[in-house]
């Protein structure tokens, strides 16, 4: 006679068999979507055997694949912990009903573990989840070639930057930097991460340059934040200290000179190497005369030409990262013209005579137009101290015949300072000066550096 036979479900067999119940859930899920085991492997970038042990029960995928496996399935975190959820243990075991009583198998042999097969298996499973988080942990949208190609684009910016119309610049610093931001939202190794923070505050920097030189000083704040931001995140004290510089910058223009010189001083604790020194203490001079704080001007200005020659031998990045010999002159004619007296404005006449020769001495791409019409406007105003007219005249004639692209937001604001001073009692019916007056007026009224117009469609 032959005993009625009941057998339990699949998924009790495959527990007993060293596996977990079948995750039926998931598997419908994946063909609901329209996924093979082979093509979600694929997506996940895994084993498609890999696949084929979620679904068997024998392994669970490990929590930073889930949110990428849940994508995939398109459902949430939530839901899939649901679909992995194993469903409750099948009671009992392959039994024969006999008179609705299970009893025992007659004659069958008893199943027995092999030990070593167990841990084999189990060292494999392990291996295999190493081998998934490796691929994690290696994943990058980027490569130090990429890396390399930036700082060079950077670099030559930068120079570019120098003695280039801005015309022809910012929306390639606009574009490169929108570039890194969209890389660094992907995945990197942690030191591809710092040089991209590096980078990005490199060119927010640039960008605070372009703002400044329109006279849009609340854009250039808004950018040296965010420099300031990605400075901290790359641990960079060079480029912190440089973001200081920048932010000193935008308070002298905004005429708020004891922030500038105290941004520029808080700039120090940051200064590594390079002439960054010589930078932070040259805005810190010219801000403080400003403001006429006569004292720390001199001892800043004395400063700035040690840090100079202590950096005569180390390497900065190029162009507007830098700060040349010229450029500190250029800074020390300014301040020592504002502290006003005779003895000051000769020795102004001196130093910025120096930058003006140092500057047209050097390449073509080193000589930065916006300091040279700088240099010359503080030639005009000292000369206008000692009655010089026709001093004042000849360096005045170079900076009105300089193309409007040249002339940045501080140049005509310089501008207008000296027009106001031409203007004064003391110059009363000089036809000299009214010509000059005139002349000034004209070139304030002509469109100088604006936004550069949108390209051709």
């Amino acid at each position: 006679m032959a005993w009625p036979v009941t057998t339990t479900d699949e998924p009790a067999r495959h527990e007993r068999a060293g596996m977990g119940p079948k995750r039926h859930q998931l598997i419908q899920r994946r063909e609901a979507v329209g996924h093979t085991q082979e093509s979600l492997a694929e997506a996940l970038q895994v084993d498609r055997t890999t696949v084929g042990r979620w679904e068997s029960g024998r392994g669970t995928p490990q929590p930073w694949m889930r949110p990428k496996l849940a994508h995939a399935l398109k459902c949430s975190v939530e839901r899939l912990a649901n679909l992995l959820a194993a469903p409750p243990a099948t009671l009992g075991t392959d039994s024969l009903s006999i008179g609705g009583r299970a009893e025992a198998p007659p004659a069958r042999a008893e199943r027995r573990a092999d030990p070593d097969n167990d841990i084999t298996a189990a060292v494999a499973a392990d291996s295999a989840e190493s081998a998934l988080f490796l691929h994690f942990a290696s994943a990058s949208n980027v490569d130090d070639t990429l890396l390399e190609q930036i700082d060079a684009d950077i670099a030559r910016l930068a120079t570019d930057f120098v003695s280039k119309p801005l015309s022809e610049l910012f929306r390639e610093i606009g574009a490169l930097r929108r570039g890194v931001f969209e890389l660094l939202q992907g995945r990197q190794h942690p030191y591809q991460a710092c040089h991209l923070y590096l980078q990005a505050g490199r060119l927010c920097g640039l960008a605070t340059h372009v703002a400044l030189d329109l006279g849009q000083y609340t854009a250039a704040a808004t950018h040296s934040r965010t420099a300031w931001r990605c400075a901290e995140s790359a641990g960079h004290n060079g480029l912190r200290a440089w973001i200081r510089s920048v932010q000193s910058l935008i308070a002298y223009w905004q005429q708020d000179h004891r922030q500038a010189a105290e941004l520029a001083r808080s700039g120090q604790l940051y200064a590594d190497g390079g002439t960054i020194a010589a930078r932070l203490f040259s805005l810190e001079a010219r801000a403080a005369a400003a403001f006429g704080d006569s004292a720390n001007a001199l001892r800043a200005v004395s400063a700035a030409a040690a840090a100079q020659s202590a950096a005569a031998c180390v390497v900065d990045l190029p162009g507007v990262f830098t700060f040349p010999e010229a450029k500190q002159w250029t800074y020390a004619g300014t301040t020592l013209l504002a502290l006003g007296s005779r003895a000051h404005v000769n020795r102004a006449i001196e130093v910025s005579s120096k930058a003006i020769a140092l500057y047209e001495s050097a390449p073509q791409q080193e000589q930065s137009s916006g300091d040279l019409l700088a240099a010359r406007l503080d030639l005009s105003n000292a000369h206008l101290a000692h009655g010089d007219l026709d001093a004042v005249q000849a360096n005045l004639s170079i900076v009105l015949d300089a193309a409007p692209g040249r002339r940045t937001a501080s140049i005509s604001t310089r501008l207008q300072a000296l027009s106001s001073r031409l203007a004064q009692p003391a110059y009363a019916g000089s036809p000299l000066v009214l010509s000059l007056r005139e002349n000034v007026r004209e070139a304030c009224s002509r469109p100088a550096l604006t936004n550069p117009p949108e390209p051709a469609k």
